[in-house]
């Protein structure tokens, strides 16, 4: 399932200075008033200075000592700081405490795993039949809360969807909560804040608000298992995939049931492969498949050696992964 936006429409959902959701919204309101604070700051601190250096010192006639006046303007100056900075601790820890409570009940709930360099997205539901995972996009509805569980499988990562909500950490053996909520359709881009390694730039993902009929429809099509008819021409692809990649990924539908890659039942619905390094396209994704390590030296992924042959099989299987 495609989602019917423009690059023109996606762009303006990425500027990290706006905020398209609820839990953003507090933390946009604290970065401007703090960053207002400093500018004020500076200002007054530069003012002060540049006022000292064009300043002539008057001749002592018998008045208040300038070394007492000086100290008091330092009581003065030092009461104003703490106070000021008491008023920004407090004021912080309220947007902090309003930015970890959705409004109601999140509608949906979601556990997103960060591994070296790509993120594992798996949808919970009351009916454990009903699971199922995805990588490296999120879908959600628009309108309500979601809660997503946080969790790294090796090193500390951070989940940040500027637009949406602030920066939660991903660290080994806990598990951090966070909610997004989206107030209109669109395509929003998240990243890894914290360094992780060598592709710690290209470990990105997508956030796609769609109202709540796309979000059912394409949540429908998410849960459906792999079915090839018994007599197929992607049966070639499928015996190479089984042969060289059924040890990292997993199809549902399929004897592949790796867990160390991402899980590849759906791959052509995605609009980006490589955790956002390229476009999902038949040329990218064979350019993945025998480049991998020249578009993003250090992955997981291999380089796969495979004769033209192999390579044309294995692509008319994976575009079989709607």
């Amino acid at each position: 399932m495609s989602l019917a936006l423009s690059e023109k429409e996606i762009a303006p959902l990425n500027y990290f200075l706006h905020s398209y959701g609820p839990a953003s919204m507090p933390t946009l309101h604290l970065g401007w008033v703090f960053t207002s604070i400093v500018v004020m700051v500076f200002l007054i601190v530069a003012g002060l200075l540049a006022g000292a250096l064009v300043h002539k010192r008057p001749q002592n006639n018998g008045k208040i000592d300038d070394a007492d006046k000086g100290l008091r303007w330092v009581y003065i100056g030092t009461g104003i700081s703490t106070c000021l900075l008491l008023a920004m601790a407090v004021y912080a820890l309220i947007t902090l405490n309003t930015a970890a409570r959705p409004p109601q009940v999140p509608a949906l709930t979601l556990t997103v795993t960060g591994y070296d360099w790509w993120w594992k997205v798996e949808y919970e539901h009351a009916d454990p039949t009903l699971n199922f995972v995805t990588a490296n996009e999120i879908h959600i509805p628009v309108g309500v809360p979601v809660l997503v569980k946080l969790k790294s499988a090796d090193v500390i990562h951070a989940f940040w969807v500027p637009v949406l909500a602030g920066k939660t950490q991903m660290i080994p053996g806990l598990i951090n909560r966070q909610w997004l909520q989206a107030d209109v359709p669109g395509i929003y881009r998240g990243e890894c804040t914290q360094y992780c390694g060598l592709q710690h730039a290209h470990m990105a993902l997508e956030v796609i608000a769609q109202n709540a009929a796309e979000f059912r429809q394409w949540q429908t099509a998410q849960r459906k298992r792999l079915v090839l008819p018994p007599e197929s021409d992607a049966d070639a692809g499928r015996k190479v995939f089984m042969e060289h990649c059924s040890g990292c990924h997993s199809i549902r539908g399929t004897e592949a049931i790796g867990a160390h890659a991402p899980d590849l039942t759906h791959l052509k619905s995605r609009r980006l492969i490589a955790a956002g390094t390229l476009t999902n396209t038949p040329e990218h994704r064979q350019q993945w498949i025998t480049h991998a390590q020249e578009i993003k030296p250090g992955a997981r992924m291999p380089s796969m050696v495979l004769s033209p042959v192999e390579l044309t099989a294995l692509s008319a299987f994976l575009s079989t992964l709607d």
